[in-house]
């Protein structure tokens, strides 16, 4: 690609680095010290010349005054004032200053210094360029205000926009304790295959590939379940893994192709452990946020379990309400879950209002759609959006649930949960269902007249071999990573909380619309 103006005035400045003998894309440089942990050791005095500390950092913004240049350059903590003087510099490090750019990276010895204004700065006595940025960054007072510049070079936003990088650096506080919590409980981390033979574990459509050694139809694995329960078996009693999945399904504010899900599995309980599990994993999580941020605006409260969304708030107070998927319909969608005419006249309804898909209404009236597939969707219409939160949906419908255990004494519930908040789907659990010969007859059931797509298992007779060995009664739980996030930071987009999130292909010049 030829190189703009700009690019080829920053070049004409590399070669001058070149020529007074220092490397412009730089070396190691040891000893320095973040500018967070500098700035709390400036004399609170004005004019009090300091220690001398090191520091690196990118330029942000240049100014001159008289004989004097002003820089500021940031890093990971925080920013800080470079003061160049002419007296205090040497001929040729005044004459490398003057080729610097926003945007380059430069190391700086020099002592610290407080100005008559009170702006803490460093009184540069070397300058070491790190790296000569060939690239004009954004306009300095209103940036990258294009989503799809922002999103295509994620670079630009974590340097040029404001809480982007604090935002994604929490996601690493709250994987933290996560991980946290569940050691605290003896819990073991493991990881298993991503290449998957069976697209097992969950109702979606799997990426496939192709093993040319073996000759061998593969898929990217769209759940973590199915290894991990293995691993139960195996004696591994409590298991768990932090993983990326994929599902070859579309991109909205909640889904991307690939995303982080943890799932965990503990022998000897149930559905009722999970729930009190979740609860801790996600209280504990919102503390981290809240002791680590400075952004979030959380609710002074100590400890704090108040985060802010968009203009409302969320309060985590343990503990969370549990209310049932029956209660839950009959409330919101105004009749009984049992009533058939009255559930499929509910569908109806919310068709007509663009809720439900006309297609689903047309199976539906043919009769080829189940009952209780009928009330999923109506309760997806008409209660999810209803749920503020937090809040435990439990005792589902057993027939949609393949994997889960079925309710002491009836049958058509299983023992299975749902967290919601505002209205989002955040983790998913049962009493895991450990019976082998129940486990192979619901697989088959579920996978009668359906394509591969929509079944809500596949047939795995590894998992049915392992099953036969025994497992333990287990509860089991499942937890968008990349959801909890959103909800902990504020983010109403899943884009803002993945670093790279999945786009079409950039439309060149003259080579027409992307597809």
């Amino acid at each position: 690609m030829k190189p703009d103006r700009f690019e080829l005035a920053r070049l004409e400045k590399l070669q001058k680095i070149v020529e007074l003998g220092h490397d412009p894309f730089g070396q190691r440089f040891d000893g320095h010290e973040s500018l967070a942990a500098v700035r709390e050791k400036c004399p609170a005095e004005p004019g009090v010349l300091g220690d001398a500390v090191r520091v690196a950092g990118r330029i942000m913004l240049r100014r001159k005054a008289g004989k004097l240049r002003f820089f500021d350059i940031a890093d990971a903590t925080g920013r800080i004032q470079l003061l160049f003087s002419r007296g205090d510099l040497t001929e040729q490090q005044w004459e490398l200053m003057g080729q610097l750019d926003l945007g380059d990276l430069v190391g700086i010895d020099g002592p610290l210094k407080r100005t008559e204004s009170g702006e803490i700065s460093i009184q540069v006595q070397t300058l070491t360029v790190l790296c000569k940025s060939l690239t004009q960054p954004p306009e300095k007072h209103h940036g990258v205000t294009d989503i799809e510049t922002l999103l295509r070079h994620r670079e630009l936003d974590l340097i040029y926009t404001s809480g982007v990088r604090d935002k994604l650096l929490l996601r690493s506080k709250i994987l933290n304790s996560v991980r946290q919590t569940l050691g605290g409980q003896n819990f073991v981390e493991v990881e298993t295959p991503v290449l998957h033979a069976i697209a097992g574990g969950a109702a979606a459509r799997p990426f496939k590939t192709h093993h040319n050694a073996l000759d061998l139809q593969l898929y990217l694995r769209i759940a973590l379940e199915l290894h991990l329960k293995r691993l139960m078996v195996g004696g591994i009693e409590r298991v768990y893994e932090i993983g990326r999945v994929f599902r070859n399904e579309g991109i909205d504010a909640t889904h991307n192709p690939e995303f982080t899900m943890i799932e965990i599995y503990q022998a000897y309980g149930n559905y009722e452990t999970m729930m009190d599990l979740t609860e801790a994993i996600v209280t504990n999580a919102v503390r981290a946020v809240c002791e680590n941020s400075s952004t979030l605006n959380a609710q002074p409260s100590t400890p704090s379990y108040i985060l802010p969304w968009g203009e409302k708030s969320i309060d985590f107070s343990p503990p969370w309400p549990r209310r049932t998927y029956a209660d839950l319909f009959r409330e919101h969608a105004g009749c009984d879950m049992t009533n058939l005419e009255a559930v499929q006249e509910k569908a109806r309804e919310q068709a007509r209002l663009g809720h439900i898909k006309p297609d689903f209404i047309a199976k539906m009236n043919e009769g080829h759609i189940h009952p209780d597939v009928v009330v999923s969707e109506v309760f997806e219409a008409c209660v999810e959006d209803k749920l503020v939160g937090p809040i435990f949906v439990i005792d589902y419908p057993a027939s949609i649930c393949p994997l889960t255990k079925r309710q002491a004494g009836n049958p058509l519930i299983a023992e299975r949960f749902e967290l919601f908040i505002h209205g989002m789907e955040l983790a998913n659990a049962y009493t895991e269902l450990n019976d082998p010969k129940l486990q192979e007859q619901l697989f088959l059931t579920q996978l009668e007249g359906l394509s591969e797509e929509d079944s809500m298992a596949k047939m795995d007779m590894d998992f049915i071999q392992a099953l036969k060995v025994g497992m333990p009664p287990a509860g089991g739980l499942g937890i968008g990573i990349d959801r909890l996030v959103m909800l902990l930071t504020n983010s109403h987009t899943i884009r803002d909380v993945i670093y790279f999130p999945l786009l079409r292909p950039e439309v060149q010049p003259g080579k027409g619309d992307a597809t």
